[in-house]
């Protein structure tokens, strides 16, 4: 796979699929992990003299224009970083964008709206996608693949334009693979993996590559009450996902048998209602024991023993790999055991990676030294396709 230092950028129009999907809040961005991350390699290609055009998505519009949806506060924020004026196209691949790209001078960068405004972007059809990487395609010399948390997507920026155009890795995402590799190849041991997140479902696939590689598996968040209905117990009004506690407790069985550690809350955090995020008026949590969750409470965090119980397992660990909060950290009550979860991460010699989403938002929003991280990802359901052993289209089409 080609770098950027393998390209001659210096005059050349440089398309960079970057991965600016931030959380907005009313037109506000609440979390610019992601630009931030974006910067580097736009700084060295203008530097280095590019006329750098800078695309990504945002959100999940429906293949039209969406002003709730916009990238408008995003250049606008990436101007901010960069330190230099950032055009904006008002399309993709409109009058916009051609005359926002003929526009640019050596070392200048632009922004083109949201790729997912055009339905050709995440179409399944692959004439329409590949007609969408055409026109894309006609704004730019050369392309540079940077947005890591994409990668796992099928789409006409991530996997069609790179065949119309020479094409290179960016550092974002020469970076992440570094990282992934060490997670799956020659991996220091012992190997512990923090999976949390609501959904059990989205993490099946990894936990079953993960029964291959990893010595010891520790669960939290809502998926923790599929764990502890497949155990047997009676977890109140959790989340639950019925469907799956037969799979759960396979996973279970098999993990026993190969001798793989699976770690579950001891303890859990419990209310009666949902909190609300927006005011974070206070819940009235209890403590519970995993095993005594009645109906009519539900579990929203691990728990204090938990919480010990987890770094203990954290601290002798080699590597840590850690995907998913431990309960609803954004509100102050339930925030704790992910909290705690992060402290472990930074108490232990380990070289530890923060898999993403909700994971590396937490951190941040815990006011956390992301430096002092070994490593944090900028794609959370790209890193577990490729802890999955699954082939990445956007890194298979930077592939030569």
């Amino acid at each position: 796979m080609k770098t950027i230092d393998d390209l001659q950028v210096a005059g050349q129009r440089v398309f960079v699929r970057a991965d600016l999907n931030v959380p907005l809040a009313d037109g506000t961005i609440t979390d610019d992990g992601r630009i931030r991350a974006a910067v580097p390699t736009i700084e060295k290609l203008a530097g280095a003299g590019a006329r750098v055009i800078v695309a990504s998505h945002l959100g999940r519009p429906k293949g039209a224009p969406d002003p709730q949806f916009s990238l408008a506060p995003v250049a606008a924020r990436l101007g901010e970083l960069l330190g230099r004026s950032v055009a904006f196209a008002a399309d993709t691949v409109g009058d916009s964008a051609r005359d926002t790209v003929a526009g640019l001078a050596d070392g200048e960068v632009a922004l083109l709206e949201n790729l997912r405004f055009n339905a050709g972007e995440t179409s399944k059809d692959d004439a329409e996608r590949g007609a969408f990487a055409d026109r894309l395609a006609g704004l730019a010399d050369l392309y540079v693949g940077d947005g890591f948390g994409a990668v796992h997507r099928k789409h006409a920026s991530v996997y069609d334009l790179p065949a119309r155009l020479p094409h290179a890795a960016g550092g974002l995402i020469a970076t992440e693979v570094g990282v992934l590799k060490q997670l799956t190849e020659n991996v220091s041991r012992p190997y512990a993996v923090v999976l949390g997140g609501a959904k059990v479902s989205d993490k099946l696939g990894v936990i079953d590559h993960l029964l291959e590689k990893a010595d010891r598996i520790l669960i939290g968040g809502g998926m923790a009450y599929t764990f502890l209905k497949a155990q047997g117990l009676e977890v109140g009004d959790s989340l639950l996902q019925a469907d799956q506690v037969p799979a759960v407790a396979e996973y279970l069985r098999r993990a026993e048998e190969r001798g793989v550690e699976f770690v579950l809350p001891v303890d859990v955090i419990a209310a009666k209602d949902f909190p609300d995020l927006k005011t974070k008026a206070p819940a009235d949590p209890v403590v519970l024991s995993a095993d005594a969750i009645p109906a009519g409470l539900q579990g929203l965090d691990i728990g204090p023993a938990t919480r010990e119980l987890y770094a203990a397992k954290l601290a002798d660990a080699a590597t840590v790999f850690w995907n998913g909060p431990m309960g609803v950290f954004e509100h102050p009550d339930f925030a704790e055991g992910t909290r705690a979860v992060a402290q472990a991460l930074l108490d232990s010699p380990a070289f530890t990676v923060v898999g993403g989403g909700d994971s590396a938002a937490a951190v941040r929003i815990l006011g956390f030294d992301e430096d002092a991280f070994g490593h944090i990802s900028t794609g959370g359901g790209a890193s577990l396709e490729y802890l999955e052993g699954k082939t990445l289209p956007g890194l298979a089409a930077l592939e030569d």
